[in-house]
């Protein structure tokens, strides 16, 4: 199981590059930075410092948009990350979250940021794109292309990465109910193109809050700012997964609302939530139960604090969750799957 974290373009590039190095010697498999503009700091220029830092981490942007930057554009910029870190680089696209908002620009049209999708991946295959009515071809690649990545929480973004993208970035849970539903959307766009759905790489993006569990079971009942429920951002679509988990909330419910209960189950469906022991079994659980390969750590965060380096986090790994994964897959059965010591294997 490989194991990234999101690190947000908080620090200066220097001191951002040595944390992405820190996270390296914890144990981390991967790093994605969020791509916003209006930080002062270019997330290429933060993973190319990290790449001259680190020496088998994967480095990413989470996540680029097609608005504010050109598909030509973001071919390039992944295109050259990858001459500094061969094999270490992939592209992740979405609509458009905070970038776009700060530059008073609306989310990409599915359309469009389906159509960027695929002409990226075109790019960086190393074919002639017509954009315009004028061809353009890159000069330069790599030799090991970056794979693109969409980032997808709804039906149609899955159907979507299932269609035109090399991967999914997919925020759906852990619930077997949701990750069967939300896998059958990624099979259907893959037939629409007539592509094998197996070939349609998985990262989950795992929302994680560590703490004592009656303390880390509160996010679900937070505002990531005022008007802004926690579910529902970056988007609403967390309540579909939930209702596949058996939770269904009403469309007018407040956070506040929401038992105590209700939050426990909610975290548990979602993410991991609680102390790193905890967190740890909860991944692991998640590889037996629906076969989790690789996962997106997402340190759940607010509006004010969105930019705080993930330090406890990044600890918490090092010390606990890491060797506890590690361990645990190291004990997995004939079948591959991931258990933690002691566990019999599934039925």
């Amino acid at each position: 199981m490989q194991v990234d974290i999101r690190v947000p373009v908080g620090a200066p590039i220097p001191r951002l590059a040595d944390f992405i190095a820190g996270c390296e010697d914890a144990g981390f498999d991967g790093v994605g930075v969020n791509d916003h503009h209006h930080t002062g700091r270019d997330v290429y220029v933060a993973l190319a410092a990290a790449a001259m830092r680190t020496t088998r981490l994967n480095l990413y942007p989470v996540t680029s948009n097609t608005v504010t930057r050109d598909p030509v554009v973001l071919a390039a910029l992944a295109s050259s990350l990858a001459e500094l870190a061969p094999g270490r680089v992939l592209l992740s696209l979405a609509p458009g979250f905070l970038s776009v908002e700060k530059a008073g620009r609306a989310r990409a049209p599915f359309g469009q940021l389906r159509q960027a999708v695929g002409t990226v991946r075109a790019l960086l295959g190393g074919a002639e794109v017509s954009i315009n009515g004028r061809g353009v071809r890159l000069l330069n690649r790599p030799a090991q292309p970056p794979k693109v990545y969409l980032l997808a929480s709804g039906p149609r973004l899955l159907e979507a990465a299932g269609e035109v993208a090399d991967g999914v970035m997919m925020l759906v849970g852990f619930h077997p109910a949701a990750v069967a539903r939300a896998r059958g959307h990624i099979r259907a766009g893959a037939a629409r193109a007539g592509r094998d759905a197996g070939d349609i790489e998985e990262i989950f993006v795992v929302p994680f809050g560590l703490g004592e569990p009656d303390v880390a079971s509160q996010w679900p009942r937070t505002y990531f700012r005022p008007g802004l429920p926690w579910l529902s951002y970056p988007s609403a679509t967390k309540k579909i997964w939930l209702r596949e988990a058996g939770i269904t909330l009403a469309e007018d419910s407040r956070p506040e609302d929401i038992p105590a209960s209700v939050a426990r189950r909610i975290c548990d469906a979602l993410g991991l939530f609680g102390p790193p022991g905890h967190c740890a079994e909860r991944l692991l659980r998640a590889g037996e139960e629906v076969g989790v390969r690789r996962v997106f750590l997402f340190p759940e965060h607010t509006a004010e604090t969105s930019y705080h380096l993930p330090v406890a986090e990044v600890a918490a790994f090092r010390d606990v969750i890491g060797p506890a994964v590690r361990a645990g897959c190291a004990a997995g059965g004939d079948d591959g799957w991931p258990r933690p010591h002691g566990r019999e294997n599934p039925a």
